[in-house]
């Protein structure tokens, strides 16, 4: 059985755009970010050894972040939970698409069997992961669904795909715009595990038309960055960061392609 042809307005909407940061009537437009918590409600994420929760770390940085990018001209931010709350991976890209974000930040806290293991890192979708780490990484994000005992094996029809496989294509180029500026600035105020952009097959990265990253903001396993992440002062500095990666992405890429 042939999968059905998408509608036309399917296509329209699923092709590659490149967003405006100027309304038809001049006035600037307002640029809307979605931040993402990971985990939450049922779902813990990762657990320190003073027992700090991946998900209350993430969430406290997010609104942290919210705050810093509210105070941009024309920004507009979303979180996708606003308190400690379960939400499947694939509503979390469903929040994004409803409010037709133009970024989509998703912020993790790992843990890890090795103790010493310590950084930050940034990751853009791919189905081919940078190395076992962010392998490993990409399979315990994805499990989020499977927590709550929930079927997110199912695959979109044929045709379907291979236009989302297009949009894509330039929705990853500026992804990767984003995290190296997310990146830089992650590094002035703290350590990373590595100093490139890592790549991952995290499925909540895959909204087809929205530049989207996952920030891994430290390994809650290693006793000095728990520490650190406990700390309301360095979740600060870290949500000062991110919105200044964010801001130069919005100043140096979309802005000159207005």
């Amino acid at each position: 059985v042939l999968a059905p042809v998408p509608s036309t307005e399917k296509i329209i909407r699923l092709a590659p755009v490149v967003r405006k940061v100027k309304s038809s009537s001049g006035k600037d437009a307002t640029l809307v970010v979605v931040i993402d918590p990971g985990h939450g409600g049922v779902d813990p994420g990762a657990i320190g050894l003073k027992k700090t929760r991946e998900k209350d770390v993430v969430l406290s940085v997010a609104k942290k972040l919210k705050k810093e990018l509210n105070k941009l001209k024309n920004v507009k931010v979303y979180l996708t939970r606003e308190k400690d709350i379960f939400l499947k991976l694939d509503d979390r890209i469903a929040f994004a698409q409803r409010r037709d974000a133009d970024i989509f930040v998703s912020l993790h806290a790992d843990a890890h069997k090795v103790r010493s293991v310590r950084g930050g890192s940034v990751y853009v979708l791919s189905e081919r992961s940078s190395d076992k780490e962010a392998a490993r990484l990409a399979r315990e994000a994805n499990r989020g669904d499977l927590f709550a005992g929930l079927d997110i094996s199912h695959e979109s029809h044929e045709v379907q795909s291979i236009l989302i496989d297009l949009t894509q294509r330039e929705t990853m180029n500026r992804s990767s715009q984003l995290a190296q500026k997310v990146l830089t600035q992650m590094g002035k105020v703290g350590k990373l595990r590595k100093k490139e952009v890592l790549f991952g097959g995290f499925r909540v990265l895959k909204a087809p038309e929205i530049p989207s990253v996952l920030v891994e903001l430290a390994y809650l396993s290693n006793p000095e960055e728990e520490r650190r992440l406990r700390s309301s002062a360095n979740q600060q500095k870290i949500a000062v960061a991110l919105a200044k990666g964010i801001s130069g992405y919005v100043n140096s890429y979309i802005c000159r392609n207005k």
